[in-house]
């Protein structure tokens, strides 16, 4: 119960969105916020989450295992995706966004609710892990059919994340002592960061319309993230790994949290149907209320 209270909170921010784009419409510009957040506000929540606890081996292979199982589910969607969807344009969408959940806005929170401030660090190098992933394989699928394979990889590189992700582990590498003024400064645009994604993500939920909705798109990409990438990781981590519980367990409900908003933020830029990559999130994180206490009571049975 007390996760599930939770997450009502940060679906607040959700709302917000809805209504402000509902009251203002045309005067919101969804674009602007998209571009704010890419290009200034998460750069400063990434930097404020990978220099929260030093580099340690847990610390490490978190975030590898994480991406081993994102990897490993992503190699089976696309053995199937060409015998489920017709249009490029759906199955791009499909293996852009499919995998890419919400680690930050609702996995650290969640964390917390569930196991306590000590799980921020590794609810932090988690999230960066699945920005990594979105920053290259999603800016891949949803760039690859307007560039071309070079300027689809180079067009990773334009974007500062990357850029900023590789000066804070050197910072946490070496040491490099930040002042606590330099520390709250940080930590303001980190929260900035993560309530202003939830409230671009209820502006969007404002145009989609319920007689539209992609519901073979969003059932797929639902499948995939709740039930084929939690069971994968499932055996994965308790096959082959050595974490310990109280990692494992973290790693589990970071795979098994709904998509993320930043899947809109890439759909705006590439103009790949905003509206309908809003809805997936929408059809996921609905799914994801209901799937929550049987995802506690998984990770407590197989985990704890």
């Amino acid at each position: 119960m007390e996760a599930i209270l939770s997450v009502i909170p940060i679906y607040f921010f959700i709302f917000l969105g809805f209504i402000a784009k509902k009251r203002f419409k045309t005067q919101i510009d969804e674009k602007t916020l998209v571009l704010l957040s890419l290009y200034f506000f998460q750069p400063i929540l990434i930097v404020w989450g990978l220099t929260k606890a030093p580099i340690d081996y847990e610390f490490v292979m978190s975030p590898i295992f994480f991406l081993v199982c994102m990897f490993f589910t992503l190699f089976i969607m696309l053995l199937y995706s060409k015998f489920v969807f017709t249009q490029n344009t759906d199955k791009n969408i499909f293996l852009a966004t499919g995998l890419i959940g919400n680690t930050g806005n609702l996995g650290i929170p969640l964390g917390i609710a569930l196991f306590g401030v000590e799980s921020v660090p590794y609810t932090s190098i988690i999230n960066i892990a699945n920005i990594f992933f979105m920053y290259t394989v999603s800016i891949y699928f949803f760039a690859r059919d307007k560039f071309s394979v070079f300027d689809s990889l180079k067009s990773i590189f334009k974007i500062p994340v990357i850029w900023f992700a590789v000066f804070a582990l050197f910072i946490n590498y070496y040491q490099v002592p930040i002042s606590d003024n330099i520390h709250l400064a940080l930590e303001m645009g980190a929260y900035t960061s993560l309530t202003t994604q939830l409230f671009i993500f209820g502006t969007y939920l404002y145009s989609v319309k319920v007689s539209s909705m992609p519901w073979k798109l969003s059932f797929q990409i639902s499948f995939a993230k709740h039930i084929l990438l939690p069971l994968i990781g499932l055996i994965v981590i308790l096959n082959f790994t050595n974490l310990n519980s109280f990692v494992a367990s973290i790693l589990i409900m970071e795979l098994m949290v709904p998509l993320a908003v930043n899947n809109v933020n890439f759909s705006v830029i590439f103009n790949m149907k905003p509206s309908d990559v809003a809805a997936t999130i929408l059809v996921s994180s609905v799914l994801f209320v209901g799937f929550l206490y049987f995802y506690i009571e998984i990770i407590e049975y197989y985990i704890k």
